[in-house]
């Protein structure tokens, strides 16, 4: 029989208390803070991981379907990326001089990712979403970027968001964040702003599809307006296809920036592009003394090399598919389908709710988050899928699935959903994509 919350979660909350006593919020990631989780009915400090599955502080086991917020692509422990960094470690960690898994693995990236043909590594995704946003308008002369989809913490971009305090007015007023999907609103920007607007950045997708020609049109809208075309596929990178969304939609940018994915846990990103423009990076200032620390890339140069050996991104696609279908039969099942949706592709998709039953659509994502988690599932409503998930692992989910959903329709149709969930209902920390 499930614990109480009490008992069940009582580490994490004794936790928590002494943690917000030295950390801010009590985490350094938003979206693995309290705030995001139901209070009191969650868990909130993990110890390890295993395969596609972790256990927290109070020893609960759960099917991870975060994977770190994606990075965990192959699975927690797996066997080759750990053994290309215990190697590495007996090396060394961070060198007086560059090394030569720097020329490895940027040789490898150029091979695979269509727009690659020179590389620079950082250690976080908005390292490298800046760095292109500095490349571009380094190369073009102009300041203006236009962005859309999440791309970091810096300020060009987190300056126009509603999360922009400590940022000065006029570098958010810099940065147009508009809708996907939209390429009259772009072409608005540009005409209001001619020859000032230098980039146009996006995530390739993120739960919503692109309409018909809608990538390619926006590439040459770009250029037309003499601006670069850059991809964000810190997210798609090494999960769409191995050389990222550009290759599983054909359409090549101009610059690109990966990362969670392409070290399976440890920290690293890369900038890639045409040779031209990575070239100002010779000149622009992008330089970090970890830049070139070598377990992180002996970690992407094993991911690389065995997803190029073994079927990662197909069976990713497969067990998000099944995820994808089991749920939204269960909706369909429980009567729910109107009010419950799965959006995305397959390796990286996210549980759409909208208001059911005069009952808000935040309350029922976080009464299905704190039923799954009792069930032994961590998944704030999304399903990132990694490599080392087994049969067993989906039947669980999709088994709790059928279960919460059960109980969800109930207290909808009974009208106590809100009355019995015994929190707060979550919100999102900022609203960053259309759907989500």
């Amino acid at each position: 029989m499930t614990q109480p919350p009490a008992q069940r979660y009582a580490r994490s909350q004794q936790m928590l208390a002494r943690a917000l006593k030295v950390i801010p919020l009590g985490s350094q990631t938003f979206s693995k803070a309290h705030t995001q989780y139901p209070a009191g009915h969650a868990p909130l400090f993990l110890t390890r991981g295993r395969g596609g599955r972790v256990w927290d502080v109070d020893g609960n086991e759960y099917v991870d379907l975060v994977c770190g917020l994606l990075p965990v692509v192959l699975g927690y422990g797996d066997p080759d990326v750990d053994a290309a960094v215990r190697a590495q470690l007996e090396a060394g960690v961070s060198f007086s001089l560059a090394t030569e898994l720097e020329v490895e693995l940027a040789e490898r990236l150029v091979e695979i990712i269509p727009c690659a043909e020179m590389v620079r590594f950082g250690k976080n995704g908005t390292d490298a979403t800046s760095a292109i946003v500095r490349i571009a308008r380094a190369h073009t002369g102009r300041d203006r970027v236009i962005a859309c989809g999440y791309h970091g913490w810096q300020d060009w971009y987190i300056g126009a968001t509603v999360r922009n305090k400590g940022v000065p007015r006029a570098v958010g007023e810099l940065t147009h964040k508009l809708p996907y999907n939209d390429l009259a609103a772009v072409e608005a920007v540009l005409t209001a702003h001619p020859g000032e607007v230098a980039l146009v950045i996006l995530e390739p997708m993120g739960v919503e599809e692109p309409a018909p020609d809608y990538l390619p049109a926006l590439r040459d809208l770009a250029h037309r307006h003499g601006a670069l075309f850059a991809f964000d596929e810190v997210i798609t990178g090494f999960r769409f296809a191995l050389g990222g969304a550009q290759e599983y939609f054909g359409v090549t940018p101009d610059l690109a920036s990966f990362g969670k994915a392409m070290g399976n846990g440890l920290p690293i990103s890369a900038v890639v592009g045409r040779a031209d423009l990575m070239a100002e990076m010779e000149e622009i200032f992008f330089s970090a003394t970890f830049g070139g620390e070598a377990l992180s890339l002996a970690a992407s140069i094993a991911v690389i090399d065995k997803m190029r050996r073994q079927p990662v991104i197909e069976t990713l696609w497969a067990t998000g598919r099944r995820i994808r279908d089991g749920v939204a039969a269960a909706a369909a099942r429980h009567g729910l389908a109107d009010a419950i949706t799965v959006k995305g592709k397959d390796p990286w998709t996210v549980l759409a709710v909208t208001d059911s039953h005069q009952t808000p659509a935040a309350a029922i994502k976080t009464f299905v988050m704190r039923e799954l988690l009792a069930e032994g599932v961590l998944s704030p409503n999304c399903h990132n899928v990694c490599y080392a998930h087994s049969r067993a692992d989906v039947d669980q989910v999709l088994a709790a699935y059928d279960r919460v959903l059960a109980r969800t329709a109930g207290e909808l149709a009974a009208g106590t959903l809100e009355a019995n969930l015994g929190c707060p209902p979550v919100m999102p920390v900022f609203r960053v994509r259309e759907s989500s």
